[in-house]
């Protein structure tokens, strides 16, 4: 069932990216996200910008799956499309649980039979795994992408995110990667923020870095390790603006 009563991270992202897929209540909660915490915007984008020179690097490296979980609305270039710059028979996943979001992808990205799209949730990491929209696209007996790109911040506790990563983790083979960014308090407060995605469908859970590298147990992270976004590869060296973004990037491969 879609929900278009209450703002949504995945359609708040889309409006902080410039996109259009998003309705007034998304818009009206990332005016109030930009009033709290003007560089959420900037953030956004370093996000979207280490999402971009991670799947070149993975696929540089050489899995030619990518598992994208909480993909999030389409944004061109996509991962799919990244990923085909580098070698032509990638294969893509998309995972995503809110229905408007796999809506979209559905038919903007189901281009080919190497590409499939998957309503689940990131909290049943069984159901993903075993979803048919996955596994029409991804075999787990050989290396995968796996993408957990600003989603594991919306596990609360509760929801035991060390648990769900590492069983994605205990479903990759070795050699598979990595690719995990993640909110944080470390460099600026971020308590408005989190005030405004509480009153969305998914409040938003920031944490430290040694909580985030955490997730990473059972991989061996790339240089530069774990690091703002914005500092992780650039393609440029980073604005002095980013200075206060509050996500932090990684990119490990499983090795056992």
């Amino acid at each position: 069932m879609i929900d278009t009563s209450r703002p949504h991270s995945a359609r708040i992202y889309d409006y902080l990216l410039g996109g259009k897929d998003n309705y007034r209540v998304d818009q009206q909660a990332g005016d109030e996200l930009l009033a709290v915490a003007p560089e959420e915007r900037a953030a956004a984008r370093a996000n979207r910008a280490f999402l971009e020179r991670a799947v070149r690097h993975v696929v540089g490296a050489g899995p030619r799956q990518i598992l994208d979980i909480g993909s999030g609305l389409p944004h061109s270039p996509n991962v799919h499309e990244i990923a085909l710059e580098t070698a032509a028979d990638v294969r893509v996943a998309y995972v995503d649980n809110d229905p408007i979001v796999t809506a979209h992808a559905d038919a903007l990205l189901r281009s080919s039979d190497a590409i499939g799209v998957a309503l689940a949730d990131l909290r049943d990491p069984k159901t993903v795994v075993e979803h048919p929209g996955v596994r029409d696209v991804i075999d787990f007996g050989r290396p995968v992408a796996l993408l957990l790109v600003s989603v594991v911040h919306f596990l609360t506790h509760a929801h035991e995110p060390a648990r769900v990563v590492a069983a994605l983790r205990d479903a990759l083979p070795a050699g598979s990667y990595l690719v995990l960014s993640h909110a944080t308090g470390d460099f600026a407060d971020c308590s408005g923020a989190q005030a405004v995605y509480d009153r969305a469908a998914t409040p938003l859970n920031p944490r430290s870095r040694a909580e985030i590298e955490a997730y990473f147990d059972g991989f061996q992270l790339t240089g530069p390790g774990l690091v703002q976004a914005s500092s992780w590869r650039p393609d440029s060296p980073p604005a002095a603006t980013s200075a206060g973004i509050g996500i932090y990037g990684g990119v490990a491969r499983k090795i056992g």
